[in-house]
């Protein structure tokens, strides 16, 4: 054997050897080829004990899975783990207008493909698609729980791929790569976007339609992010408020070519303009247009800007800190 495919076949040794290991060091595997404790997720999902008062981690193994997956509010500090972001997939195609089994619309909330419901949920190095194509409201992932975080995550999808539904929900996103349409990030939460990549698709308009609450002080924050995409220039909003409070900031961004001049949009709703929050500080790229900016959207102060932290806007919450709600 040469000494070129010596090493070969030791690099491939050692990378078998790594992998067994790390799978070794997680609560549960799950493999489609049968080689983990479980072949879905669901089923590892099934099988960690109610409000158990340790963490527990699922290690995914490379591949397709598809699945319409519930994390319930009994299943608390679960913690997925996938073999590498690109490959390993959870995926589901339902869509908004797609007929159950009943004969009704599904509706948004029910095409959606993950349900997360427990509190303390983590993710990273894993895709969430929702593969139903461009058919209107089509939801990858629904965020309810609290303290939720995803790390090096895809979210895939056109229409509201991404659903931070919660109202009381405080959720981060760690270098990120979100992509849709129209409305592809949406919903009630406080969610903290940091370092991910925000990708405007060919036929959308809209990146975010928050609904935050009144009394909610902080809905979705983007904090040194990247806008691309392979739509137009200036075809996208930034955001339109769903909910007449909405809130929404960019701070440090980087902001493509598909960025409208203006940002904003009112959703023919004249009196959000009041009442809704929409600010940026710092933007850059040629999507940046402080100037012809909407008159009612905010650029922000340095030191307003600097009260956007993760303490600030977690308030008692530090994430990638485990702290499990089950043992308190």
């Amino acid at each position: 054997m040469t000494i070129k495919k010596h090493a070969a076949v030791l690099a491939f040794l050692l990378c078998l050897v790594l992998t067994h290991v790390r799978a070794q060091t997680h609560d549960f595997v799950v493999a489609k080829d049968g080689s983990g404790d479980f072949k879905t997720v669901q089923e590892a999902i099934n099988a960690v004990p109610d409000f158990r008062k340790n963490p527990t981690t699922i290690y995914i193994k490379n591949g397709v899975y598809k699945e319409k997956l519930t994390l319930p509010a009994s299943k608390t500090a679960v913690k997925f783990v996938g073999e590498d972001v690109r490959k390993t997939i959870l995926t589901n195609d339902d869509y908004a207008s797609k007929k159950n089994r009943f004969g009704e619309e599904m509706g948004t909330t029910g095409s959606t493909g993950f349900y997360v419901f427990g509190d303390e949920f983590a993710a990273e190095n894993i895709t969430f698609e929702n593969s139903a194509g461009p058919v209107g409201q089509a939801v990858a992932v629904r965020v309810d729980g609290d303290k939720v975080m995803f790390t090096n995550c895809r979210f895939l999808g056109n229409q509201d791929t991404l659903y931070p539904h919660g109202e009381k929900s405080r959720q981060y996103y760690k270098n990120c790569y979100i992509e849709g349409t129209t409305d592809f990030i949406f919903g009630w939460s406080t969610a903290v976007f940091e370092n991910c990549e925000i990708y405007c698709k060919e036929g959308g308009n809209y990146i975010t339609a928050a609904s935050t609450l009144e009394e909610t002080p902080y809905g979705f924050v983007f904090l040194n992010c990247r806008i691309t995409g392979n739509a137009p220039a200036n075809s996208y909003y930034l955001g339109r408020p769903w909910r007449p409070y909405a809130k929404t900031v960019f701070i440090n961004t980087y902001m493509g070519k598909q960025i409208k001049p203006e940002g904003w949009h009112n959703w023919s709703k004249p009196d959000a303009e009041k009442t809704s929050f929409y600010a940026e500080y710092n933007s850059t790229g040629p999507g940046a247009n402080p100037a012809k900016r909407v008159k009612w959207a905010h650029q922000l102060t340095k030191e307003a800007a600097q009260e956007y932290t993760l303490a600030n806007i977690f308030k008692g919450w530090e994430p990638g800190k485990p702290q499990t709600s089950a043992s308190k």
